[in-house]
């Protein structure tokens, strides 16, 4: 019998997030290892799992005997062994339409507000939240352009794709940094909606076996 393919994660990671979203629609299971990215200085800057991932960033996914790192080649791994999942499009446009808001999301988003990049422009915590603040909201107004154009009950019409994995944590972490929700009416109401779906509260960051009590 095959092992399980491994997860090195991080509860509250976005790129994590999206990950394990993914591996839920797909009904891959998982073991998961925690990375913790705050203890000790940050568990992933240690030697033994830089070996893992040579960016020092989670997460990374092991599967017959091979690593696979950063979170859209390993959506996209999962999307071509379950193609049934459904989680990239088969239509060539729809399916650039999807990797467009994935884009938007884990390019021209996410990394800007990452901790690592928080930590480099400042040490204090209230001008950290202020920065990534500034540059959700900023990436949140394009977004939620795009999204007028393309979205039906979910990013991308009405079948949940790579875009919903890539949405839900970011508007996680759009809300933690106190950014006014009320001025993005799409993607509020496209995140409602899959709130509700058991795979997505099943990849819930509270839902981790990581996460802290």
């Amino acid at each position: 019998m095959e092992d399980k393919p491994i997860l090195y994660s991080y509860w509250r990671s976005s790129c994590s997030w999206r990950v394990r979203i993914a591996l839920q629609i797909a009904g891959i299971e998982v073991e998961q290892k925690a990375v913790h990215l705050v203890k000790d200085g940050g568990e992933q800057l240690k030697p033994d799992y830089s070996d893992k991932n040579p960016m020092q960033q989670v997460p990374t996914f092991v599967t017959k005997g091979t690593r696979i790192t950063q979170s859209m080649a390993i959506m996209e791994y999962i999307h071509d062994i379950k193609p049934d999942a459904n989680l990239l499009p088969r239509d060539p446009l729809t399916k650039a339409k999807v990797r467009m808001i994935c884009e938007i999301i884990n390019s021209g988003i996410q990394p800007i507000q990452n901790l690592c990049v928080m930590k480099m422009y400042s040490q204090l915590q209230e001008a950290k939240m202020a920065w990534s603040k500034y540059w959700i909201d900023k990436g949140f107004v394009a977004l939620e352009k795009e999204l007028k154009n393309t979205a039906g009950t979910r990013c991308v019409g009405d079948q949940v794709s790579l875009a919903d994995c890539c949405l839900v944590p970011q508007v996680y972490n759009a809300q933690r940094f106190s950014v006014d929700m009320t001025k993005f009416p799409t993607i509020s109401r496209i995140h409602g909606s899959l709130e509700q779906l058991p795979q997505f509260q099943a990849a819930h960051p509270s839902k981790q076996p990581d996460c802290p009590e």
